[in-house]
């Protein structure tokens, strides 16, 4: 081993490492395997790399072509498929989740994004999937939206882990905190056990900076002075990690007082937040930026491939996420005070992400035969 391992101080510092990336290729090569072996203590099934994984990728030829013959249809297929991926990997990182006693080692399958303004049908969907993977380190990913709420509060009433995805505002971020605590709370009204249930808050960092930027742009080229514009471009790419450290300090917040110390007397485990789209948007910026700027106890951070790879051979780590807090908060003010709106920005957000995960689901169906033909 290199004597400068980033991804093994980030753990020393509480922050765990999961790929935003499944596919069957990475299974059977054992890439999966070195990757945990690497430090990687975790996965979440990405529905747009997994569309493209089975158009590119040979692996999936033979099953999706014995199944379709068997007049199986193509979106049970497309589950199917998927399913049995998160089982391998989960299989794959049980090692971690028993060494880490229940603590690390999930890998999150999604419930379709169709259903992510529909509380029954998301509520009975993860279940299915839950029993259908059949893994204690399952973790069923469901979307923050103002639906997937209540489900998420019923879930972990259930019993469930949930990844709570496609979170974007600070605001949103509370109210699935509280979802959190309320089914909790539900559970063991109910007398049941709640020190195996793990959730992690997936809070989105890059998508930020990418439509704040696209509005100070328009402002720069409009800047009526030189010393408008230079105040304008010193703002740019700031937003998402000024807006992931309020929503840390929030965790901090809400995790303290007497709420949270009954639950935790009772053996609940903290709901970390996990950033999500870590990976750089903008050439312009360093590609390891979000990892570095969000590194503090109690959190993950799930990384696509290349910005892993990235982080593992130049990152720079230290305890970034708890500093410059008053700072983040004055940005916003900034933002807010040259008419950006994050509160408009963050609701557009979740509808697109919402809408490019069905289409991205879609896209796997559709690519069923091409596999078929393809090959």
């Amino acid at each position: 081993m290199k004597e400068h391992d980033p991804v093994a101080e980030l753990r020393r510092l509480g922050q765990s490492v999961w790929l935003d990336q499944i596919d069957r290729a990475m299974i059977r090569s054992g890439a999966l395997h070195r990757l945990r072996d690497a430090g990687v203590t975790g996965v979440t099934a990405n529905p747009t790399i997994f569309a493209k994984a089975l158009e590119a990728s040979d692996v999936y030829a033979d099953e999706v072509s014995k199944r379709l013959r068997e007049g199986r249809p193509s979106e049970s297929v497309v589950w199917d498929l998927l399913i049995e991926d998160v089982q391998a990997a989960a299989d794959i990182f049980r090692l971690v989740y028993e060494r880490e006693r229940g603590d690390d080692g999930f890998v999150s399958i999604e419930v379709s994004p169709e259903i992510a303004y529909d509380t029954e049908r998301t509520v009975a969907a993860a279940h299915d999937l839950n029993r259908r993977v059949d893994r204690p380190n399952v973790m069923v990913k469901v979307p923050a939206t103002p639906a997937g709420l209540p489900a998420i509060e019923g879930l972990i009433g259930d019993g469930l882990n949930i990844n709570i995805t496609l979170i974007f505002s600070v605001e949103r971020y509370v109210k699935v905190v509280e979802a959190y605590f309320a089914g909790l709370e539900r559970r063991l009204e109910s007398g049941s056990d709640i020190r195996r249930i793990r959730s992690v808050a997936s809070f989105f960092v890059s998508r930020i900076d990418s439509k704040v930027d696209e509005q100070l742009w328009q402002k720069i080229e409009q800047a009526e002075s030189p010393a408008q514009r230079n105040e304008l471009e010193g703002m740019l790419g700031r937003a998402a990690i000024a807006n992931s450290k309020l929503a840390y300090e929030m965790f901090g917040q809400l995790h303290s007082g007497p709420r949270w110390e009954r639950l935790k007397e009772a053996g609940a485990a903290v709901q970390r937040p996990l950033w999500a789209s870590t990976s750089t948007k903008n050439p312009r910026y360093l590609d390891t930026m979000y990892v570095e700027e969000l590194i503090g106890p109690d959190t993950v951070d799930t990384m696509p491939l290349p910005t892993f790879e990235a982080f593992r051979d130049h990152g720079r780590v230290a305890p970034t996420l708890q500093a410059n807090g008053k700072e983040a908060r004055r940005y916003l003010d900034e933002l807010a005070a040259v008419r950006i709106y994050l509160a408009e920005i963050t609701q557009q957000l979740e509808d697109e992400g919402v809408e490019a995960f069905a289409k991205s689901f879609h896209e796997s169906v559709e690519r069923l035969g091409k596999v078929r033909v393809g090959r």
